[in-house]
């Protein structure tokens, strides 16, 4: 395969891999459920019976997502991991809280108590979200750095990729990421409750609770929700005129009004990516918030989810556009292809990508493996 093929199909890896991820985190949302009941109850037995036989997917995921990234395009890896770390420390903390809890959460000599422990879940569940959705939505709101393949010629200081001095930290309160991270907590919460009902459909009390948490987050999902997708389809970003990935030359862009919203028109199967997972989000939650007793809610939900969120990732990187756009300096935004790694190490990982079905049947098996064993 070309070079430019492979970058194309290794976005696509990515984007499913960060499809997956936003499905999954539905483990941190329940866990936020945790300090809303009683520490001793029959609700926080179910709860951690429920999701402690699941965060390890959701926290290989984000490994694997992680590492995915490197592998291909290096230069977003070295410049939002290595620029933005105060960012991702604060999401790597969050899920090293979260694999102690469900450690030492209930051995015996436990001295911080439970409830310690469940507020570590809900830092993750809580914390861990939010950023997550921050570090995305600067695939669409931009992110001030700088970057400068010559330095690496530079023997005093061999840096390529410059931050804004904060390090992150501005990218965490900038009101428009946040409304994505909030989005993503709700959305969380919302499949968290689903899967509740999913996975203890015999307790009627605590069925019909989920069912009222199903209503109420899903309704301050969808004002994020809504709020982010007008934000995102009415935004102005860059367009390549240029690739400058062959010669080595300095990539141009140039402003276009609406960016994503025509990348959406002009990238018909990410259109409909997004309006059939919007209607299975839209139905798996209505219909499980308003019927006596449906268990199916999850599955509608999370497969919308994750073609949404393939759609977002699709404008986001193809039809010309840099998937991280530079606020500092416009010619520093970072395609996939100014930013990827050399043909033949994509090529390598290529082959090693055709394990991937198998590693998915994997988690298919084990996720009921699991579940049979819990019932």
């Amino acid at each position: 395969m070309e070079l430019e093929s492979l970058q194309i199909y290794w976005w696509l890896l990515i984007s499913v891999l960060g499809a997956i991820l936003v499905f999954l985190l539905f483990v941190q949302g329940g866990q936020t459920f945790l300090l809303g009941v009683n520490d001793s109850s029959e609700a926080s037995r179910r709860m951690i019976s429920s999701f402690g036989h699941k965060w390890e997917l959701s926290f290989t995921t984000l490994v694997v997502f992680g590492g995915a990234f490197f592998a291909s395009f290096p230069l977003f890896y070295s410049t939002s991991f290595g620029g933005a770390y105060w960012l991702w420390m604060l999401i790597l903390i969050s899920f090293v809280l979260q694999a102690v809890s469900y450690e030492f959460r209930a051995k015996k000599g436990n001295i911080f108590g439970t409830r310690t422990y469940d507020t570590f879940l809900f830092l993750n569940g809580s914390v861990g979200c939010i950023l997550l959705g921050v570090a995305v939505a600067m695939f669409f709101f931009g992110a001030e750095f700088t970057v400068a393949k010559g330095n690496i010629l530079d023997a005093s200081a061999p840096v390529i990729s410059t931050w804004a001095p904060s390090h992150g930290f501005e990218a965490i309160f900038y009101w428009k990421n946040l409304v994505l991270g909030f989005a993503v907590l709700f959305l969380a919460r919302t499949q968290a409750a689903l899967y509740l009902m999913n996975n203890n459909p015999q307790d009627d009390d605590f069925f019909r609770a989920n069912r009222r948490r199903v209503l109420v987050n899903a309704v301050i999902f969808l004002v994020f929700f809504l709020l982010f997708v007008g934000l995102v389809l009415t935004t102005d970003s860059l367009e390549t005129t240029y690739d400058g990935s062959i010669d080595g030359r300095q990539s141009q862009f140039a402003v276009r009004e609406f960016k994503y919203f025509f990348n959406l028109i002009e990238l018909p199967w990410a259109l409909v990516s997004f309006l059939i997972g919007v209607v299975m989000v839209l139905y798996g939650i209505i219909r499980s918030a308003f019927a006596k007793h449906w268990t199916c809610g999850i599955w509608w939900s999370g497969i919308g989810t994750v073609l949404v969120v393939l759609a977002l990732f699709w404008i986001a990187g193809y039809n010309n556009t840099p998937y991280y756009p530079s606020l500092t300096d416009p010619a520093s935004s970072l395609t996939i292809f100014n930013s990827s790694s050399s043909l033949f190490t994509l090529t390598c990982m290529s082959w090693v990508s055709v394990i991937i079905p198998f590693v998915l049947a994997y988690i298919v098996y084990a996720w009921y493996s699991m579940d049979r064993k819990h019932n």
